[in-house]
């Protein structure tokens, strides 16, 4: 049912990168019929030529391209010249949704802005994003958005410099605030067959998402610090642990009944009664302390087995995988989608929709 869900909108989308293209991917692989304007001037999305040093050159596009261009029909164009900007038009005049990230300065200057596009189509759902609301000149570059909205300076280790996102998350974070504002947008248009404008930027998505870390500034004035993967409100989560064949696993334990049972399954039952560690607080307090008189325990076990002991104790940890090992589970090779692309080469990349609805008799 999911799958098709969508199979009679039409979507354009006039955007670049990742944040634009992964919405797009998500109406298409729901049955959508997108279509993805290209640059035509540069060669198209600047990430078709994205490419890792051991990609092919002779390749189409890149793989990082592929991430989000599943299942659309890409269209080259050069919007400020007349006959590619009326096809353009057209194509969005039978348009249910537009996705954009052109400067909004720039869409005016097409007459691809929202009010020129509504009189002609009020059904229109354009959807907009921006880098930051209060300026739009300002280039939408992920790793400019961790810096300024405060990841970068609190994700790495202690006493090193900061360390970037190893995935664009912010773009994807704005990618899901606007599938969400196109959404209600859709339900809206059901009810009074009008159309919308929906904005979000990188800017607003990354503070969104600042969670608990922004709460501790703001309830408790903690500027939070690079601490790894450690939990600035919990222990031990987040810390690393290396077992007797040399694998490591990671400890996500939220509750004293979980420590109690870890220190079970890892022959420890003297810790959970130091008054260092019998509580959380104590144990937050006393991390380090915590992290030495676990190691060695570790080390008396093969990671496989240890991890599934701890499950069935319900003691939350999790083996840390590279991409290799994360794809050869089951599971995630179900998530794989493949296309053919135009040299006839088979291209991969991981679904966006994560979600399946069922519908009852």
């Amino acid at each position: 049912m999911s799958a098709l869900i969508f199979k009679d909108l039409k979507v354009v989308e006039l955007a670049s990168v990742l944040a634009g293209p992964a919405v797009g991917m998500f109406f298409a692989e729901l049955g959508a019929q997108v279509i993805k304007i290209e640059n035509k001037k540069t060669g198209g999305d600047v990430t078709r030529t994205w490419r890792l040093p051991t990609e092919s050159a002779e390749g189409p596009v890149s793989a990082y391209y592929c991430s989000v261009n599943w299942g659309k029909e890409s269209l080259l164009l050069d919007l400020e010249a007349p006959e590619d900007r009326q096809t353009a038009q057209n194509l969005i005049l039978e348009a249910d949704i537009l996705i954009s990230n052109f400067k909004p300065s720039f869409a005016q200057k097409t007459g691809l802005d929202f009010e020129t596009l509504r009189l002609a189509n009020p059904r229109l759902i354009y959807a907009q994003l921006l880098a930051f609301e209060h300026d739009d000149t300002i280039p939408a570059f992920d790793i400019v958005l961790q810096a300024e909205a405060g990841f970068l300076y609190m994700t790495g280790e202690a006493n090193r410099p900061p360390s970037r996102m190893p995935v664009a998350l912010i773009d994807l974070l704005a990618a899901h605030q606007l599938k969400e504002g196109i959404l209600i947008a859709l339900l809206q248009r059901e009810r009074s067959g009008e159309g919308s404008f929906v904005q979000t930027s990188l800017m607003a998505s990354a503070l969104a998402s600042l969670a608990n870390q922004a709460t501790n500034w703001l309830m408790a004035g903690h500027i939070p610090q690079r601490m790894g993967s450690a939990h600035p409100n919990i222990a031990p989560y987040g810390d690393i642990f290396h077992t007797a064949d040399g694998k490591a696993l990671v400890l996500a334990i939220g509750a004293d009944h979980q420590f109690r049972n870890l220190c079970k399954c890892l022959d420890l039952g003297h810790l959970p009664e130091d008054e260092r560690f019998s509580t959380n607080p104590g144990r937050v307090k006393n991390r380090e302390a915590l992290v030495e008189a676990l190691k060695p325990a570790f080390l008396q076990f093969e990671r496989e087995a240890l991890i599934s002991t701890l499950n069935k104790n319900g003691v939350p940890a999790g083996s840390v995988r590279n991409m290799e090992e994360v794809f050869e589970l089951p599971f995630a090779q179900s998530m794989v989608l493949e296309e053919t692309l135009a040299d006839g080469s088979v291209s991969k990349r991981v679904k966006t929709v994560a979600f399946t609805i069922k519908t009852t008799p």
